[in-house]
């Protein structure tokens, strides 16, 4: 007698037989994406002319982009950042490569660097067919009034031009 054909609870009893599986040739082909296949191509292209190695796929919308020298002098530039999935991910993405796309420490201040960054970042998407949503543009100006912000309360004597329409509501520019 073979174990298969005996019962081993109740529930056994009302379940279907199981029936041989159909050839795979039946089953439908799952629909290709085509913007994930775009994103996917994108990061691709992005890690090879900019040459990043990814550390992390945040899960989180936030990203952070940095260099790091060894003692021979050696860079190795390391990227976190969501996975492009969408607009927003993609912008995000983007932005991180953007520092290494235009360099660290070449714009003063900081928050000029966060500007030129976004930038780039939504030149890129602009460049590579991706939509620019109105949440983008509200994360980038939320980002970068986040920015001033920080610079102006740690000492910021300047703001730069480009920068001032970024000013903090409550903050007035004095000539």
């Amino acid at each position: 007698m073979r174990v298969k054909e005996i019962a081993l609870t109740l529930w056994d009893l009302l379940k279907q037989p199981e029936l041989a599986p159909k050839a795979k040739a039946n089953y439908k082909k799952s629909k290709s994406r085509p913007m994930q296949e775009k994103y996917d191509a994108l990061v691709e292209t992005m890690k090879s002319t900019y040459g990043f190695r990814i550390r992390k796929w945040r899960n989180s919308m936030s990203g952070c982009a940095w260099e790091l020298k060894d003692r021979r002098g050696n860079v190795s530039r390391m990227l976190e950042s969501p996975y492009p999935k969408g607009p927003m991910s993609c912008a995000i993405f983007l932005h991180e490569v953007g520092h290494h796309a235009i360099g660290f420490h070449v714009y003063k201040p900081r928050c000029l660097e966060e500007y030129k960054a976004w930038e780039w970042s939504l030149q890129a998407m602009e460049a590579n067919g991706i939509r620019i949503t109105e949440r983008v543009l509200k994360r980038r100006d939320d980002s970068l009034r986040y920015a001033l912000a920080k610079a102006l309360r740690r000492g910021l004597k300047r703001v730069p031009e480009e920068l001032i329409q970024f000013l903090p509501q409550h903050m007035q520019l004095t000539p």
